[in-house]
């Protein structure tokens, strides 16, 4: 593992398990499935499958809660985000890590052929950047004791 991995990797390793909502969805659908599913964003995909936007539970939070308005009575398409910054499987862990600090979002799609393959959270990110270094460090202590195969 290593920060110049791409995301292909990270989602061949996490499972590419997509979970999403029609933009016709009510909010309190959106909100429950992603509490089932333990997640905090969910991509919105039309009914072709193309990527509409993203709803998180920040969006729910700002745009709801805060409002006043009614999740059974709000539509995700009226809440999401519709211009999604998004990454290809060939991107690598560093790029997106650098995406996600300078536009401030925490959830990456990753599209390929107009279509999404997977997510990446910034804590899927920091998870690979971690095990990266922790391989490393155990390479570098195998080494020192001698026992390195190379």
């Amino acid at each position: 593992m290593s920060p110049q991995d791409t995301v292909r990797s990270v989602l061949e390793y996490k499972g590419g398990q997509i979970w999403s909502i029609l933009p016709h969805a009510t909010v309190y659908d959106a909100i429950e499935r992603m509490a089932e599913r333990e997640i905090g964003c969910m991509p919105v995909l039309d009914e072709s499958g193309a990527l509409a936007g993203l709803i998180s539970e920040r969006d729910y939070a700002r745009k709801v809660i805060l409002q006043g308005r009614n999740s059974r009575d709000t539509l995700v398409s009226e809440i999401m985000t519709p211009r999604v910054i998004f990454v290809s499987p060939a991107d690598t862990v560093e790029h997106c890590m650098h995406i996600m600090t300078n536009a401030r979002v925490r959830h990456l799609p990753v599209v390929e052929n107009d279509r999404v393959t997977g997510i990446v959270s910034i804590g899927d990110l920091v998870n690979w950047i971690i095990s990266s270094h922790e391989e490393s460090i155990a390479h570098l202590k195998s080494y020192i004791a001698g026992s390195y195969p190379g």
